[in-house]
């Protein structure tokens, strides 16, 4: 049976409560992640909220009965610690066994003389992966809400918000339609390995090992023929080309003429398994073929960037380093507080797209006084839509502007909100630093779960500076006043 938290203290145990957070400014993130987290356990209705939020997911319509499980508050701050120090599993199983602080915000630490309770790495794993991206994205509106309300003075201050977007980086390597071929081969491969372990009198396959070397070999040698210079470059390259899909199409023939056994249901799988690797060689194939033996051109809409992570996009943003990026485009809106209101991942939409859907969720929830964009992002029927709920909207126009135009963006308000517009990019730089530059989960829907978590990460450990800040104002102010006195 899974429970919030553990209620039912033991002898030696630390209360959160009691947990004590340095105030030193150069302490580094994760005390003022400790600090925020401490802070929802301790307040009954942010308490109640999360928990809410994390029952609905992970213990919803499961007994009451059983062994006991990883603890909610558990899961959820070591989900926020993995992504706030962008740290492996590994690293997290370490630091769940043996960093104090993190230890005792989880409920865990007990003083000298007790027995210690102690994590697994698969067990942390598992639970860790129990969240997915709509969960977290609950749990995010929440601590934008537990934020404002340490932020702001005024209850109903407006917002000013800044969107931009950049580009979250997918578990993969640099795609070419050779190197593609080998993955699909050798993964096909795998899974008559997988037939072999379980059957080894299968027949036709003592020599399955000749065909990884056979297929990588060949795919090196088109790679070498490719980079290297030297007179009839282009020869050796179709030489090579045709050497390495001879070998491909042996391979193929030879998986579709193997006789296979499917005796139960994992059998069929791997089947399947197998029947998907063969249609992407198959079309790695075609595309190879096509693109060094024929000299056509590929058109973009036809071409994968990846045979595990499909939703891998081929993005250029007309940068000089990098010129090309391989993964999802985050688009994300921050207010004046630096917390982050809202966030999209694009899914082959460009920036003038997401400004709809952006304003109507963000509209219906928050009262923003101004919004600043970059040019990217411009177009007259977002500008219109909204300046209608917006006082201040700050769009640059891409190309000439008209004097209408000229004489809104030389207006002195308009030239301040488009030079704190900036600040985005420093809201940007922070979450690729806390692990927003790549992705190394596998998966879509653990792609979108870790950009949730990366969001609440950050969100948490702003409001975590600033109670901190305001801890050690009040310090400050108790030793002036014994000063004083």
């Amino acid at each position: 049976m899974r429970k919030r938290f553990e209620q039912q203290m033991t002898l030696g145990t630390i209360p959160i409560g009691e947990t004590k957070i340095t105030t030193k400014k150069r302490s580094g993130p994760l005390p003022a992640l400790c600090a925020a987290l401490k802070e929802i356990f301790t307040s009954p209705e942010w308490n109640e909220k999360v928990f809410e939020i994390l029952e609905s997911k992970i213990t919803a319509g499961k007994k009451h009965t059983g062994r006991p499980g990883m603890d909610l508050w558990q899961i959820f701050v070591l989900s926020q610690v993995r992504l706030c120090l962008n740290i492996s599993y590994d690293d997290l199983h370490d630091l769940a066994n043996n960093h104090t602080l993190i230890r005792q915000i989880m409920g865990v630490e007990k003083g000298f003389g007790y027995e210690r309770y102690e994590f697994e790495y698969q067990n942390i794993v598992d639970n860790v992966g129990l969240l997915d991206d709509d969960t977290v994205r609950e749990l995010n509106q929440v601590i934008v809400e537990f934020g404002h309300g340490v932020f702001k003075k005024k209850e109903a201050a407006a917002l000013c918000c800044k969107t931009d977007s950049f580009v979250v980086e997918s578990n993969v390597h640099f795609p070419t339609d050779y190197n593609l071929l080998w993955d699909s081969a050798r993964k096909s491969l795998d899974m008559i390995g997988k037939f072999q372990k379980k059957y080894p009198w299968i027949p036709g396959w003592r020599k399955k090992r000749d065909w990884y070397c056979q297929m990588k070999n060949s795919m090196r040698a088109v790679g070498k023929a490719c980079s290297s210079g030297g007179r009839n470059k282009e020869q050796r390259i179709k030489q090579a080309v045709r050497y390495y899909l001879t070998k491909a199409r042996a391979l193929q023939d030879k998986l579709l003429n193997s006789k296979l056994p499917l005796l139960d249901e994992m059998d069929t799988l791997i089947f399947i398994c197998l029947g998907r690797y063969m249609e992407f060689s198959d079309k790695f194939i075609d595309l190879l073929d096509r693109r060094i033996l024929q000299g056509e051109h590929i058109p973009h809409e036809e071409k994968v960037f990846s045979i595990f992570e499909g939703y891998t996009e081929w993005i250029t943003k007309g940068k000089l380093s990098p010129n090309v990026e391989l993964g999802k485009k985050l688009a994300i809106t921050t207010d004046h507080y630096d917390l982050i209101v809202d966030y999209r991942i694009m899914e082959d939409q460009s920036d003038v797209e997401m400004v709809k859907p952006i304003a109507e969720e963000l509209l219906s929830r928050y009262d923003v006084r101004s919004w600043s964009f970059d040019k990217g992002f411009w177009h007259k029927e977002n500008k219109a839509l909204l300046e209608k709920n917006v006082d201040k909207v700050v769009m640059p126009k891409k190309g000439k502007c008209n004097k209408e135009e000229y004489a809104e963006e030389s207006h002195r308000n308009f030239k301040l909100l488009r030079n704190r517009h900036s600040a985005v990019e420093s809201n940007i730089n922070e979450l690729e630093y806390r692990g927003l530059d790549w992705c190394p989960d596998r998966g879509y829907g653990h792609f979108r779960r870790y950009i949730g978590l990366a969001v609440a990460a950050y969100n948490l450990r702003k409001i975590g500076q600033e109670l901190i800040a305001i801890q050690r104002r009040q310090q400050e102010a108790e030793r002036e006043y014994k000063a004083a006195a």
